[in-house]
This record gives C-alpha cells, structure tokens and sequence, in this order.
C-alpha cells in the first residue's frame, strides 16, 4: 500500500506515541507500508521535526530523515492545476497523484479537496485491514 503523509501526521506520531499518527509511523518503519514523497515533503519533515518548540533530538530526525530517503519511494510529482487554501499542502496532493497512492493521510482534511484518497489518522489506521 503506498501512502503519502502530512507532516502534521508524522509530528503527531513522534508526540504521542499511542496515537494513530505513532501507528502510522510504525507501519511505515516496520516496511508494512510504503510512504511516497518528493525533496519538497523531505524539506518540510526536517524544517518542522528540527524546531526547537518540539525539542526532538537533531540526531534522531536525521536518521529518520535518512531512512525515509533510504527505504521509502521518491516520487516526483507532476505540478496539478487546483486551488489550495494552504499552497504548502498542494505538495502532499502533488505526489499522492503522481504516485497513485492509496491514501493521503493528513490531520487537516479541510486544507485538501474532498476525495477518498484523503483520510485522517484514524480513518486510515480503521479501514486499512478492510
């Protein structure tokens, strides 16, 4: 299963370990899913993960920075002719369609259009053995 993940998801995940974000980021750690991103989603996952209001170790986002680089799917995306509210979300849709995932998981459905392929946190982690 391919997956794109908001960042928000993967902020949530590492903070809260028994939530569905931490879930998430264990299906994809564990190889169970597959993530698919561009440098632009790199970028904003370092940018984010590194500010000091979360006090996560610079090590540690580094590697988890170098496993996704590593072990998930590059996907440049193909730049798509939709209105968004939040233009730094455009990017998760970007290559969520390019790389024909199943899902785009995001903590935000109201920043993106409304579509099967965007679920929450928990719609996913509800449905995905369906």
């Amino acid at each position: 299963m391919k997956v794109v993940i908001d960042t928000n998801v993967i902020v949530s995940g590492l903070l809260k370990p028994n939530s569905n974000p931490s879930q998430i980021l264990n299906l994809f750690l564990n190889d169970q899913i597959q993530l698919l991103y561009d440098f632009r989603i790199i970028e904003e996952y370092e940018n984010v993960l590194l500010r000091n209001k979360f006090k996560f170790k610079k090590e540690d986002i580094l590697v988890l920075m170098d496993f996704l680089k590593n072990e998930e799917i590059f996907t440049p995306a193909n730049p798509i002719e939709i209105h968004f509210t939040d233009i730094e979300d455009k990017k998760f849709y970007e290559v969520a369609l390019t790389g024909n995932a199943d899902f785009l998981v995001t903590g935000n459905l109201i920043h993106f259009p409304k579509s099967k392929l965007i679920v929450s946190p928990a719609t996913f982690i509800r449905n995905r053995t369906k």
